[in-house]
């Protein structure tokens, strides 16, 4: 018997809860949350990023962001730095000491990841990345009227 749609969506709920208490159990030794780990991971691709780019980026307020950017930057892991062009806008880049401690936790964290997702065979993996790029697709262009993926996309040389 095929599962109805709100058996679907239950199944997916139930799923992206035992993966987030996953990440967040690998991530709690580190002293970082997902949140936090999603931005540590975005600035390590982009040389310095506004605040309000990233808050775009985590869908996220302003206001939480930069209590984000707080803590990281207690932790050593991020700075705030003028941009060259316009010093009224800060940049959150990386610090060596943030650079490091992402790498340890990029690899525990993928190890992690890897260990949960092993039950599955490489053609169930593939069947189910088809699917979940179908279902994102069909999903964003139903809730924002866009093949663009609502957060995550970042582009932060736009001013």
């Amino acid at each position: 018997m095929t599962p109805s749609g709100s058996e679907q969506h239950r199944m997916i709920q139930e799923v992206y809860v035992l993966l987030d208490d996953g990440d967040r159990r690998v991530l709690r030794q580190f002293q970082l949350n997902p949140t936090q780990y999603a931005a540590l991971l975005l600035l390590a691709e982009h040389n310095g990023v506004r605040l309000s780019d990233l808050s775009e980026y985590l869908l996220i307020d302003k206001s939480s962001t930069t209590r984000l950017v707080d803590r990281l930057s207690a932790l050593g892991l991020v700075e705030r730095i003028a941009d060259a062009s316009d010093r009224r806008v800060q940049r959150i880049v990386l610090t060596r000491q943030g650079r490091e401690h992402l790498g340890v936790v990029r690899s525990a964290f993928t190890e992690s990841v890897r260990r949960r997702w092993s039950t599955l065979d490489s053609t169930e993996h593939e069947t189910l990345i088809r699917l979940l790029l179908k279902l994102r697709r069909e999903l964003t262009i139903l809730q924002h009227g866009t093949n663009g993926v609502k957060g995550g996309d970042i582009s932060p040389e736009r001013d």
